[in-house]
């Protein structure tokens, strides 16, 4: 079996990483995806996710069972390692993400394509709505890089949230742009108009 017949997944990704430290169990898992802070950067919502893929894993020769371990009058708790086959396809992982942009098909760039269908002035109330939230988030970063430096982590530590900041920054001043030009009407339109923009170019590859 080769690793490319292993789903890449960033939540897979975390599974192979952890084992590669040592054997553990998934509930151990979900503790160090918590404690290091993996959730903002790795979609965890779901409890199920993490098994789902660990199975998934497993049956793909990725991981092995190392053995069981006792768990206090509940199921012993299934204890995993890494193969020889998961390690190589970690390390590969981590190059080909590192090293080549994915095309990531995300929300709010598909939404933006359709802006068109609403108002200007509703377009520049939602980027506001949406601009408060990431402000929010940008304070929660700051917070936590603050605090992960006053402990003396080492800065290799503090690159994921250093670059979710600057992801951050870059689309708060993107969005605040776009609110100045519509509110200045630099940036305007209207169903009529673009209905016009669309005859014009139809009849122009004609």
């Amino acid at each position: 079996m080769k690793n490319n017949t292993i789903k890449k997944s960033p939540v897979a990704l975390a599974i192979l990483c952890f084992l590669i430290e040592e054997p553990m169990h998934p509930y151990r898992m979900q503790q160090l995806i918590k404690e290091r802070g993996k959730e903002e950067v790795i979609n965890v919502r779901h409890r199920t996710s993490i098994y789902q893929t660990i199975d998934r894993l497993h049956r793909d020769n990725a991981i092995a069972i190392q053995g069981k371990k006792k768990n206090e009058g509940k199921p012993d708790l299934v204890v995993y390692e890494i193969t020889d086959l998961g390690r190589n396809a970690a390390y590969a992982w981590i190059r080909e993400m590192i090293s080549t942009p994915a095309q990531e098909f995300l929300e709010f760039p598909a939404a933006v394509s359709f802006l068109a269908l609403l108002t200007p002035e509703e377009v520049a109330s939602l980027f506001a709505k949406r601009l408060g939230t990431l402000e929010g988030m940008f304070a929660r970063l700051e917070d936590q890089m603050q605090s992960e430096a006053a402990i003396g982590l080492p800065r290799l530590f503090l690159l994921e949230t250093e670059y979710q900041r600057a992801v951050l920054a870059a689309e708060m001043a993107w969005l605040q742009s776009v609110i100045a030009d519509i509110q200045t009407e630099k940036l305007k339109w209207s169903m009529e108009e673009l209905r016009e923009t669309a005859r014009r170019l139809e009849h122009g590859f004609e």
